[in-house]
């Protein structure tokens, strides 16, 4: 729902495109399965059709219209990239943006087979998306600051969670982090949003990269800690020496910031258990397996 009266259907977005992009309404039009903020409907073959849902502004959006433009060109995995506006209408009060679709299988329903190659693919992707940012580049507002800044969010994850069991070693990680030095240099491009719904697979190995709503320029550690989010067992170590760029204050910001990513994904597995909105049950062991990863450690 996008209001108490709104339903987002097929017929609803076919009606959206006649109204402002009518060369595209002939297309073949699906639904994805999940999305919270914002819906996606597959278009055709190659286009996919981004419907403001939940958000309740559409500054996620018009960000991804702005800067996936000037990123995508240079970065080594496919992005989604917009190619016509949607604005609200009478129809519809909300935004809607006509993007590319990047093909494979999102991590949360698939699985990555081949390591290594996954370790060195995500590396490239991140020295590539991980350059200086230009001045006018969107600042993070719930994210992007040192872990220290976010312990009472990493300890609201923690208590939610009751891992009663694991608590102290994860308060340890975090604790670590904390401590870590603060990052030199100017800010870089960091897409923000890193977990196993927000990256494609293919043949056993990453395949691309969704959902840029959450870019800012700031700590790279926040994308750095896809290295136990997102990649198998034993494969971080390989992902750092590859990606070649993170000292060690900021490998330890990174593992602590894993850390509350995994609480954050088991959190999420919690409340689909327990049919809350917005819950989405195969969280669960996705979360439990990173941060097994995280408490081993590099």
């Amino acid at each position: 729902m996008t209001g108490p009266e709104i339903v987002i259907t097929a017929d609803l977005v076919r009606d959206l495109l006649r109204e402002q992009h009518p060369d595209l309404a002939g297309l073949a039009i699906r639904e994805v399965p999940g999305g919270w903020g914002n819906q996606m409907w597959r278009l055709g073959d190659d286009l996919a059709v981004r419907v403001q849902r939940m958000d309740p502004t559409p500054e996620l959006q018009l960000k991804e219209r702005r800067w996936l433009p000037v990123l995508a060109p240079r970065l080594p995995l496919p992005v989604p990239t917009p190619v016509r506006f949607g604005e609200p209408s009478a129809r519809f009060p909300k935004h809607w943006t006509v993007m590319t679709w990047v093909p494979g299988e999102p991590l949360d329903h698939g699985a990555i087979s081949r390591g290594a190659h996954a370790a060195d693919t995500l590396a490239a992707f991140l020295r590539a998306l991980h350059v200086p940012a230009p001045a006018e580049a969107p600042v993070a507002a719930d994210r992007g600051a040192h872990p220290r800044d976010c312990t009472a969010g990493f300890e609201k994850f923690l208590q939610a969670v009751g891992l009663d069991d694991l608590a102290a070693d994860v308060r340890a990680v975090w604790a670590d982090a904390a401590e870590a030095g603060l990052r030199e240099g100017p800010p870089v491009w960091v897409h923000g949003d890193l977990h196993p719904a927000n990256v494609v697979v293919s043949d056993g190995t990453l395949s691309g990269v969704v959902d840029f709503g959450d870019l800012f320029a700031g700590d790279p550690a926040w994308d750095l800690a896809a290295a136990w989010v997102l990649l198998p067992d034993g494969t971080a170590s390989r992902f750092f020496d590859s990606y070649a760029r993170a000292d060690e204050s900021s490998i330890r910001r990174a593992r602590g910031l894993a850390a509350m990513k995994s609480l954050f994904l088991i959190l999420m597995g919690q409340n689909g258990d327990r049919g809350l909105p917005g819950g989405k049950p195969h969280w669960g062991p996705a979360g439990r397996a990173a941060l097994d990863r995280v408490l081993k450690g590099v």
